[in-house]
């Protein structure tokens, strides 16, 4: 069925035509919004003037962004389930509209129905990626039937599709359950993403008070909150298709600033509380911990531009330290533990060691790669060298 390769030049985005009907909202959102939405971020609308080519798309079929994008931005192709049986999508010149209606209505490609003259044939392998550069992981490209798949599967599918791949093993291991329930409880009641930004902002000011009183058994819960928040915003914008330019730096903007500012409130409202041995240790590592959460940084930064890939996805190593990393919930949880031990002004200093050994990690992670350079091995991601 599949047709010969070829190359599409660059053309006009196409006009979006949503075929047939389908009752079934996924996180709220109804299946013909979350097409507008999905085709609106690759340049395709549904707007009546707009002329030209056509692409269309059934209702009753989820399709994952990368799908959307490739769909777009290739012309004379057609998007058939993975099993060849269904016509899901087709990218088509104008003039077309009818015979690709009557493909994308037809219950099954058995017996073929009309193909317009020249077009591509693939299924969601084919033309979809299997590597997320935004998410920094591996991807299958997502391609289910709303009436044929249950509710809680294409929920899982499209969670799943909107969490990072590398990060920390808070974020990676404890959080993913209950954010889901959060990120549906959130998109029933229609909350935006930046107003779950918003109230995570709320508790990075309320933590850092209560740190810097010396309040940690109360302080820990609502700085754990905010973690919490931080991860159910980022993935409320992507299943709901409402991710924004402003909301990406309203989100990151506040995770870049505020861990110093927390680690020196902890410094403040730890010290009164310190031990005669443990005293003299508290601002050497406040200075270690703030400045080595900015050299972590600029190591993070250089290696970007030194090589084009961010220093975590590097190879299946960096991948793992990115989980325990000196960010912001490993440390937290180090301190969680220091609280829970009695002695957060040792939690303070551990917290120091470990940012010394991930910085060491870092720079020998970046000579080495610097290494690979100069012998002419290439410097690329281990999650897509098998892609």
């Amino acid at each position: 069925m599949t047709k010969p390769e070829h190359s599409p030049a660059a053309s006009p985005a196409p006009r979006l035509v949503i075929i047939g009907e389908c009752p079934i909202n996924l996180w709220s959102l109804p299946a013909d919004e979350r097409h507008r939405r999905s085709f609106a971020r690759a340049g395709v609308s549904d707007l009546p003037e707009r002329t030209g080519a056509i692409l269309a798309v059934r209702a009753d079929y989820l399709l994952g962004q990368d799908l959307v994008s490739a769909l777009a931005a290739r012309p004379d192709t057609i998007l058939v389930s993975a099993d060849e049986t269904v016509a899901v999508a087709a990218h088509v010149a104008e003039g077309e509209e009818q015979t690709v209606t009557s493909l994308l209505e037809a219950e099954s490609l058995d017996p073929e129905p009309a193909v317009p003259a020249g077009c591509e044939v693939l299924g969601p392998d084919a033309l979809g990626s299997h590597y997320d550069d935004a998410l920094r992981k591996r991807a299958t490209p997502v391609l289910m039937s709303y009436p044929d798949t249950p509710i809680d599967t294409l929920e899982r599918a499209t969670f799943g599709a909107a969490y990072k791949g590398a990060t920390d093993f808070v974020t990676k291991w404890l959080w993913p359950r209950p954010a889901r329930w959060a990120t549906r409880w959130a998109a029933a009641r229609g909350l935006s993403p930046n107003t779950i930004t918003t109230a995570s902002l709320l508790l990075v000011l309320l933590a850092t008070w209560m740190f810097a009183e010396g309040w940690f058994l109360a302080a820990i819960p609502v700085a754990w909150a905010m973690t919490f928040l931080d991860t159910v915003d980022g993935k409320l914008a992507r299943v709901t298709v409402t991710s924004s330019a402003w909301g990406n730096i309203y989100d990151h903007g506040i995770d870049l600033i505020h861990p110093p500012f927390w680690w020196w409130a902890w410094y403040v409202g730890a010290l009164p509380l310190a031990s005669p041995a443990v005293e003299p240790l508290l601002l050497p590592a406040l200075w270690i911990v703030i400045g080595g959460y900015v050299v972590g940084r600029v190591f993070e930064g250089l290696f970007v531009v030194c090589f084009g890939i961010e220093t975590h996805i590097w190879r299946p190593l960096d991948y793992f330290f990115r989980t325990i990393t000196a960010r912001r919930n490993p440390n937290l949880a180090i301190l969680t533990l220091a609280t829970i031990a009695g002695r957060p002004d040792a939690g303070l200093v551990l917290v120091a060691g470990w940012t010394v050994i991930s910085l060491l990690f870092h720079l020998v992670r970046l000579l080495q790669a610097g290494f690979w350079r100069v012998r002419g091995r290439p410097v690329q991601s281990w999650l897509q060298e098998t892609t």
